[in-house]
């Protein structure tokens, strides 16, 4: 597989032939969290994501029963071309599935939200390493005790993803990230994940752990699975994300929404 060209893994997917983590495809190009709800809902849910930006940057919102992407990847299937989803009711998940013909119905809105993915090239390329890739793992992430912005039934506590920098790139990674708005930009803390509510960087909520060396910070990004706890929390009848670390990967080039 060409591992560079968003179509040609998208076409693996949909076909089955990719079901991990999606960190390191398409080093170049966008991708995205999904989170899918019943159209009543969609209003307040896009209010949410306008409160929290940080976590809940928005790419793209379809229209109802749309299953193309049209701005953010045309002939893509919304349904079909991500590794791995999550069908929930009333916050309890029913399925793990590779695809959702089976939940999804011309009711429902699509969201399209930025993935801290995004920056890990622009990292590499600034020679900042980045675990998770190194370990061929997913990114740690973790539940914090900030709260978010409430919008009608959604409500959340931020999510943060981690990564171990070595301790003279910290400031580096800062301004690397710092372009990258859309997917989450600069980092929300350094150091001291007890300041977060973190008690153990080993056991993550979500993702996998990852080595951190002697001499290297632990940076923490915004991350957005805040907007699947936000989904969950308002005990919706039908709504679908993807598993966490398996994202859409877009035809949208990182550096094309980058700033400055």
């Amino acid at each position: 597989m060409n591992t560079d060209n968003p179509r040609e893994i998208r076409t693996r997917i949909r076909a089955g032939k990719w079901m991990r983590p999606t960190s390191g495809l398409a080093a170049a190009y966008a991708q995205a969290n999904l989170v899918i709800l019943d159209r009543k809902y969609a209003f307040e849910f896009l209010l949410f994501c306008q409160r929290n930006p940080k976590p809940c940057p928005v790419l793209e919102v379809l229209d109802a029963g749309e299953r193309e992407p049209r701005i953010s990847a045309p002939s893509a299937d919304i349904t079909t071309d991500i590794p791995l989803y999550r069908a929930w009711k009333k916050g309890n998940m029913l399925a793990e599935v590779p695809e959702i013909s089976d939940y999804f119905n011309q009711g429902m809105v699509s969201f399209l939200l930025g993935c801290s993915f995004s920056f890990e090239h622009a990292l590499i390329t600034a020679c900042v390493p980045v675990r998770n890739i190194e370990e061929g793992k997913n990114v740690s992430m973790y539940i914090t005790n900030r709260k978010c912005i409430s919008a009608g039934p959604f409500s959340a506590p931020l999510v943060v993803s981690m990564r171990p920098i070595p301790d003279g790139l910290v400031s580096r990674a800062v301004r690397v990230t710092g372009r990258y708005t859309f997917a989450h930009g600069a980092p929300v803390h350094i150091g001291n994940p007890k300041a977060l509510g973190i008690a153990d960087l080993n056991t993550p909520d979500f993702g996998d752990p990852v080595t951190m060396k002697d001499g290297e910070t632990p940076v923490f990004w915004a991350c957005g699975v805040t907007s699947l706890l936000a989904a969950l929390s308002a005990g919706l009848d039908s709504c679908i994300t993807h598993a966490p670390g398996h994202m859409f990967i877009t035809d949208i080039l990182n550096e094309s929404l980058a700033e400055g």
